[in-house]
């Protein structure tokens, strides 16, 4: 499974973009969205990737008023703000998506808060410029306390696609630190790994750069810079001076042999970017292949369950 890009040595612009969305409000985040696009199309990105939870924002510091055995009146109607700017897919927002990738040409990968019934996921959406919505992955497992406000995925939306870039595989945020998830990722052929998130540690970047080594891949993480102006004035985590509910970024770039191409961008709204030669990766696995001649499979198998699961 190689891509006809990394065959042909083609040389591929990535944008990370590093902003905020409007939290809670669909239409003005989606606005947002279409103005980041262009510009980073202006500038001749040919893959743009958004951070984690884009549209519409990441509830950081948000407790939802959940304890052990409570719930409060308060934390229900923050949980039903969420539900109200979430992305229902497909809709007006995905056919919106699939407009603008037209329009600009350019790959996008953007980090929504989908929702299906009841339940919110946060999901991942690659749209592609002539084939529109091509795939969708819903984070398998919430961190910590993310559970109280998300569902999880299954194996059902963990797809790697073939886009004129190359092959997109997308672990979002911690599922980078799921070893089968990212066996998994490589296993379909993985040639660019995109990371929405919204992890600003230092340590974060030593993540992303064995991602890159260990998968042979470019690797592309991409973080909110966040102000307290991105947030209502009602905003709960306000009211804590223990919170830190703002981001400051940290989005990269990396090459298959873990070096840093772009960033880490801190502490600013930035679009980073980096020209991935994607010769590179074949020239990579001279020495390694992840699932290719050092993985052993006479002695190591990854199972999935991918059958259909319940909505």
């Amino acid at each position: 499974m190689i891509s006809e890009a990394v065959k042909t040595g083609r040389r591929v612009k990535i944008a990370a973009v590093q902003a905020a969305s409007v939290a809670f409000d669909l239409d003005a985040s989606l606005d947002r969205l279409h103005t980041l696009t262009r510009r980073a199309a202006g500038d001749g990105a040919d893959l743009i990737v958004f951070p984690e939870a884009f549209l519409s924002g990441y509830p950081r510091g948000l407790t939802f008023g959940a304890t052990v055995g409570s719930r409060t009146p308060e934390g229900r109607d923050w949980f039903a703000r969420c539900w109200e700017s979430s992305v229902d897919l497909p809709g007006p927002v995905s056919e919106s998506l699939v407009e603008l990738a037209a329009e600009t040409s350019a790959t996008l990968v953007i980090g929504v808060i989908e929702r299906s019934g009841g339940t919110l996921f946060c999901t991942a959406l690659t749209v592609e410029p002539t084939q529109g919505l091509v795939a969708k992955h819903r984070k398998l497992m919430p961190t910590a306390a993310e559970r109280i406000m998300w569902g999880q995925g299954d194996g059902t939306t963990m797809p790697v696609i073939e886009t004129p870039v190359g092959r997109i595989g997308t672990a979002i945020c911690w599922e980078s630190y799921m070893p089968l998830y990212r066996t998994w990722l490589y296993s379909q052929g993985t040639e660019i790994y995109v990371a929405p998130t919204a992890d600003a540690r230092d340590e974060w970047i030593a993540t992303m750069r064995h991602v890159a080594l260990e998968g042979r891949c470019f690797v592309v993480s991409c973080n909110q810079y966040t102000t307290e102006d991105d947030y209502p004035a009602d905003y709960p985590a306000r009211d804590d001076p223990a919170t830190a509910f703002t981001t400051r970024g940290g989005s990269c770039i990396v090459g298959p042999l873990g070096q840093v191409l772009a960033g880490p961008s801190y502490g600013q709204e930035d679009i980073v970017t980096a020209t991935a030669d994607l010769r590179a990766i074949t020239e990579s696995r001279l020495d390694f292949d992840p699932v290719g001649h050092y993985s052993r499979p006479d002695v190591f198998t990854l199972q999935t369950n991918p059958p259909q699961q319940p909505e």
